[in-house]
């Protein structure tokens, strides 16, 4: 009989699996190791919850630690973003939140320890010097003259490097490996360099700092962390890894993995392109809702559960591949659908006048929150004589199969009345300021009438009632027609991926919403109240995504 409660482990797993079954390892521990030197962005997002959910799977131990041995680009601005956004995705490090540059001391004496073991060496040529004698993919490279300096003269030198001796760039410390592997990392990688910068975690303790390739498998070591899962990219250091963690002699050394990156289309993720939009002030911030980084998908109102989904459904593979932004889009359509409220909101507004309606009438109709989930309750809203529609929900010479306000044309007004259009009037620029209409008072919503049918319904909000908002609409902020970049390398930007409506009207229950709350409007799409914009005298709504699209999951 088949079994099918079997459970699809993916191939890190299955690794893990085994090295805990061989006795590799009996723990399991995993980190997050962000630059503190931008924002995350989506692609961060598959790391941070891989790495977690791998630690609560095998009941392990889950740390944040920043990698921040380059000064030169690291802010505290962007440590307090990454542990937000961390949080905000539902990740818990406990009180497991570390620094490369608490470790600093112990990668200084591990330093040492490379150079007594005649593992390390100081040497003097030049960053382009350096270069020339790396050799090619096709040539090996060149011994340094300096590869030869005796124990006692590069711990000599290396002290003085430490002391501030001399200037950045004068001198740094190799690893001393293998001039001729065919691996150009393992050419006796630069491990420390002279940059007199203030830290911004460590002051100006040091002088030296230690680079990526030397410090992260040291971290990783001192925490304790088994599998170290970082993305493809890293796979041709991954021998450089093993041999700092071997030649320095671990108990237990952990293991790195390395997992295919998430790539959305004709999205704009580099930390650079977005720095220049920042500076630029083509974007408002990291956190511009029309970027990808986590700050920027929680402003413009999507939810941890989304990208949740998301990430699992892009799945965890080998192989590197492009995921379509409309999935991201179905993700938070399926979460938000049945979680939240549909309002009324106008965005193109145009009055509507129900002239045989009584003047000072005010009804107060029995509205359902969410039609597909009716635990949302009901609430009420104001119907009175003049309302407004939307623009496009009204047309003098309508095409076929036109089924809204038509000059003759009988519709039922969302929760409300059939009207009848008897009139409009335009302005001197033939643009339509008002329509106006009769009701049929027996046709009330709830009221069982069905005398007769009408195709078309259109909803309103009451124009005495109603609050005047500002609806901001986003769409990619390259243009996905021509792709992302120019050939000078440039983006190439959409010149509508930001529209402003100032003049928007929406129903009086949105007035006591809060920031970062999100709804349906009806026909319109999600929305948000902005998380910094939004206040009761300020309404500001993000729309998150349209109603539909036509994408579909893959079987």
């Amino acid at each position: 009989m088949e079994n099918n409660n079997i459970e699809s482990k993916n191939f890190i797993e299955q690794y893990i699996d085994e090295d805990l079954e061989k006795g590799r390892f009996d723990h399991v521990a995993t980190r997050f190791p962000p630059e503190p030197n931008g924002y995350l962005h989506i692609g961060h997002a598959k790391s941070i919850l891989l790495n977690y959910g791998i630690a609560q799977k095998y009941n392990g131990t889950f740390n944040l630690r920043f990698d921040d041995t380059n000064p030169s680009k690291e802010d505290e601005e962007f440590v307090e973003a990454i542990k937000a956004d961390v949080k905000w995705l539902g990740v818990d490090w406990e009180d497991r939140c570390f620094f490369a540059s608490d470790y600093f001391d112990q990668m200084y004496e591990a330093a040492i320890k490379l150079i007594k073991k005649g593992k390390a060496y100081v040497c003097d040529l030049n960053a382009e010097e350096i270069r020339d004698y790396r050799g090619t993919l096709t040539e090996p490279g060149k011994n340094s003259p300096y590869r030869d300096r005796s124990v006692e003269e590069n711990l000599e030198l290396f002290e003085k490097m430490k002391n501030g001796e001399f200037a950045d760039g004068e001198k740094v410390l190799r690893a001393k490996i293998d001039m001729s592997s065919p691996n150009i990392n393992m050419r006796d990688p630069i491990i420390y360099r002279v940059a007199h910068m203030t830290h911004h975690n460590a002051g100006d303790k040091w002088c030296i700092y230690p680079m990526y390739d030397f410090a992260h498998p040291i971290e990783d070591a001192i925490e304790g962390i088994s599998h170290s899962l970082c993305t493809l990219e890293f796979e041709d250091h991954r021998p450089l890894y093993e041999w700092v963690v071997n030649e320095l002699e671990y108990d237990m050394p952990p293991r790195q993995i390395e997992f295919a990156k998430l790539y959305l289309t004709n999205v704009v993720t580099g930390k650079r392109y977005i720095k220049q939009l920042v500076e630029e002030g083509i974007v408002d911030g990291w956190d511009d809702p029309r970027l990808v980084s986590i700050a920027a998908l929680r402003r413009r109102g999507y939810t941890p559960e989304a990208i949740r989904m998301f990430i699992e459904l892009c799945g965890v593979s080998k192989a590197n591949a492009s995921v379509d932004y409309a999935m991201l889009e179905y993700c938070i359509r399926e979460d938000l659908t049945l979680k939240k409220p549909r309002y009324m909101a106008v965005l193109d507004p145009v009055k509507l006048i129900i002239d045989n309606y009584p003047e000072d009438q005010v009804e107060w109709m029995d509205v359902s929150n969410n039609v597909k989930n009716e635990e949302l309750g009901t609430r009420k809203v104001p119907f009175c004589k003049e309302l407004y529609i939307e623009r496009e929900d009204f047309m003098e010479e309508p095409p076929k199969k036109y089924f809204r306000l038509f000059p003759g044309n009988e519709v039922r007004l969302m929760n409300g009345y059939f009207v009848t259009c008897t009139d409009y009037k335009k302005d001197e620029n033939g643009n339509v300021t008002e329509i106006h209409c009769t009701y049929d008072p027996e046709t009330r919503s709830g009221s069982g009438f069905n005398a007769r049918k009408v195709k078309g319904t259109i909803h309103w909000v009451s124009a005495r009632h109603a609050l005047q908002a500002e609806v901001r609409l986003y769409e990619n902020i390259v243009d996905e027609e021509k792709g992302k970049l120019n050939e000078d390398g440039t983006l190439n930007l959409n010149p509508n991926s930001l529209t402003v409506l100032k003049n928007c009207y929406v129903e009086p229950a949105l007035g006591e919403v809060e920031p970062e709350d999100k709804f349906q409007f009806m026909r319109n799409g999600f929305f948000c109240a902005d998380m910094h914009d939004f206040s009761k005298d300020n309404l500001v709504f993000n729309r998150i995504v349209s109603l539909k699209s036509s994408f579909k999951l893959p079987k």
